[in-house]
């Protein structure tokens, strides 16, 4: 998966939208303002994404290719290596983890705005 491939992709969930809040090079993508992936442009062998913590440890441990995630914080996001064995599928996948679990951290109030559509089930957000 690309760089354009991975940003096409995040663009596509609901409600997302990307910036740069920390430099010209850091590319985030965020659902109502809070991030679920990020990836700098600069290093396009590397994507951040948040995660479930026993998941998180499941993965380090299935994939070299997924490590702890340098400056975020180790129990919840991962760091995956673009050009590594994993595939785009398995890529995909936890893009969409990420954005699930950034959804289900919403507060009822805000849930309660609309609905979307996350791994085929509908979110109220």
């Amino acid at each position: 998966m690309n760089v354009t491939e991975l940003r096409d992709y995040c663009l596509s969930l609901p409600m997302v939208t990307e910036d740069f809040p920390f430099n010209e090079s850091i590319l985030a993508f965020k659902i109502l303002g809070k991030i679920f992936a990020v990836i700098d442009l600069d290093n396009i062998d590397w994507l951040v994404m948040k995660c479930d913590p026993d998941y998180a440890v499941e993965l380090r441990e299935a994939h070299p290719e997924i490590t702890t995630a340098w400056h975020w914080n180790k129990k919840y996001w991962n760091q995956v290596r673009m050009r590594g064995a994993l595939t785009d599928e398995l890529i995909i996948s936890l893009l969409r983890h990420s954005y699930s679990e950034v959804v289900k951290k919403f507060t009822g109030k805000i849930r309660a705005g609309s609905t979307i559509n996350v791994n085929g089930r509908a979110v109220n957000c």
